[in-house]
């Protein structure tokens, strides 16, 4: 979170008259008390637009690899947004009640055969427009302009000119050359702008860099405010979100945590909820929440199953025990045993994932049953479990991998679901975390997959193959902390790979697998680049792996960048 942004503010007081609103016009959560749970909004759908939502931004999706970056940047200045595909219905879309629209980038050209149009209705919702990137070509082609090839692809920093006067961009602090630092990654340019449109940026490659309709609030950029290497960006963004929209400025932490308690107590009512405890950020923050919302109410399931970090379990019973924030009924479950039956033989990602969301919901069933009065599961999806797995359901984007917090709940389980964070960034789940009084320690923890270890273990999981990335992973973190490198580095873990290697130790030969280093730089997880760690503590991190873990012969380093790769193997 961008410090002084609304989300990462400190200080901020709840606003009781826009929460009092919130709770007044929720009318449809207040009815799902025993119900199954209308809940948040899901991808294709439009959401409940009441309270600290109602004043909000729709995101149209043109396959940009920055639109939730877009969004995450108009929620930092304190609007709530979503993002929907751009073959959205035109009933959906004035359904969902925005108050503006931002047009996203995308790969493709508005001259391809195929390629990506604007959504029906669009410009009759009589809202601000925001077209960034190919949003700009898609409405200039829209509205009887010119796009054309460029010259050669630009993609990387330049810098953009004024032209006269704009709406959007005036208040800007140029350089001394007068210019604007900017980032463009784009093929093909506005050539000719459209009738009505008046042309307000240039470069020198992009003679129409950025362009606004003389009469109505519709407002064009080729380059990629949301990027940081847009300088004054987040300015942009604000000036279109909070003062050309007319939003308030209300999606901020403090409310949030608000809104969401009094959501959750009228959607549970006087019901029992269950959940199943990680001891990752996500369902920690979940835990707090329901904790504060509906008491002791809530009933905690932590499941061992075999593939957690390195005292996990021990560290989860003791410190939430503890924590005055998680006064919490806990209850664990060994299920370490199920869980590797159902893996033996698995070698495929998404088979590990399904079988170990399958085993999870299998476990909380026949726990639930034990747990008297039981009628609700809580999960900790989050947003962006929920646009990778489905992204949306025009089904524009691929399935890069599934989450197993999200795809709904099989038919035989007995129990509703609610999922407070579902609308919510990771960024935005840890400013909630501290507004609800969890630990800096556990909120800072690097991001951990939901199914554990199995996703690090290429190949068949084995318990052998869990103790040993078990351990490596342990002096890794270890080692990271001690060189204060730890906070300096966005995630961090060891995979165990399938092949083995030829090692000496001592005087003797060692043939066994291979373990490699993760370590990334990043600030969205949407892009991030290999961590530039001091070779001598990468050394140190071998050598203490090779010497403590028998079942190792060999130490490598991941170069990759995410894209191509991603930042989990598996």
């Amino acid at each position: 979170m961008a410090a002084g942004s609304a989300m990462g503010s400190s200080g901020l007081a709840p606003e009781p008259a826009v929460l009092a609103a919130a709770l007044a016009m929720d009318a449809s959560v207040a009815s799902t008390a025993g119900k199954a749970p209308a809940a948040v909004a899901t991808p294709g759908a439009p959401g409940a637009a009441s309270g600290i939502q109602a004043q909000r931004l729709l995101i149209i999706d043109f396959g940009s690899q920055y639109t939730q970056l877009i969004a995450r940047r108009v929620r930092e200045v304190g609007v709530y947004c979503e993002i929907l595909s751009c073959d959205v219905d035109a009933q959906t879309l004035a359904a969902f009640g925005a108050k503006g629209v931002i047009l996203s980038g995308g790969p493709q050209s508005v001259a391809a055969l195929a390629a990506p149009e604007l959504p029906e209705g669009l410009f009759a919702l009589g809202v601000p427009v925001l077209g960034i990137c190919y949003g700009m070509q898609a409405m200039a082609a829209h509205f009887g302009g010119a796009v054309a090839p460029s010259s050669k692809r630009e993609f990387g920093p330049a810098e953009i000119r004024m032209r006269g006067s704009s709406q959007l961009l005036s208040g800007l602090a140029l350089n001394a050359g007068g210019g604007l630092a900017v980032w463009m990654s784009h093929g093909d340019k506005v050539a000719a702008a459209p009738p009505g449109f008046k042309v307000t940026a240039t470069t020198d490659s992009a003679p129409i860099a950025a362009m606004e309709h003389e009469a109505q609030p519709w407002y064009a950029l080729q380059f990629h405010p949301e990027v940081t290497h847009t300088d004054q960006g987040a300015d942009i963004y604000r000036r279109f979100a909070l003062d050309i929209c007319g939003c308030g400025g209300h999606w901020t932490a403090d409310n949030i945590v608000e809104y969401a308690i009094a959501r959750v107590r009228r959607q549970i009512g006087d019901e029992k909820v269950v959940l199943g405890l990680s001891g990752g950020v996500d369902s920690s923050v979940v835990a707090a929440l329901l904790s504060r919302a509906v008491g002791e109410q809530l009933i905690c399931v932590f499941v061992d199953n075999g593939l957690l970090r390195k005292d996990e379990r021990a560290e989860v019973e003791s410190s939430f025990a503890a924590s005055n924030a998680l006064n919490l009924n806990l209850v664990t479950v060994d299920a370490k045993e199920e869980f590797y039956a159902k893996l033996a033989g698995l070698s495929e990602p998404e088979a590990k994932r399904r079988v170990i969301g399958n085993t999870f919901i299998d476990v909380f069933e026949r726990t639930a049953k034990n747990l008297d009065g039981v009628a609700w599961l809580a999960q900790g999806t989050i947003y962006p479990d929920v646009i990778e797995s489905a992204a949306s359901a025009h089904g524009k984007a691929h399935v890069i991998k599934s989450h197993h917090n999200v795809g709904g709940l099989p038919e035989r389980m007995a129990l509703k679901l609610v999922e407070p964070l579902r609308d919510l960034f990771k960024d935005e789940v840890r400013a909630v975390g501290l507004r609800l009084g969890l630990p800096e320690a556990l909120i800072n923890r690097h991001p951990f997959p939901g199914p554990g270890l199995a996703v690090r273990i290429l190949g068949e999981v084995k318990p052998q193959y869990a103790d040993a990335l078990r351990e490596a992973d342990a002096i890794f973190l270890e080692e990271l902390h001690a060189a204060g490198y730890y906070d300096r580095v966005a995630q961090a873990f060891a995979v165990h790979l399938p092949v083995k290697s030829v090692g000496v130790v001592g005087d003797a030969r060692r043939y066994e697998p291979v373990v490699a280093l993760r370590a990334v730089e990043t600030v969205d997880f949407m892009t991030a680049r290999c961590a530039r760690l001091p070779f001598d503590l990468i050394e140190r991190v071998s050598a203490r792996i090779i010497n403590e873990i028998p079942s190792v012969s060999r130490v490598v380093y991941d170069l990759s960048s995410k894209p191509p790769a991603t930042i989990e193997w598996e």
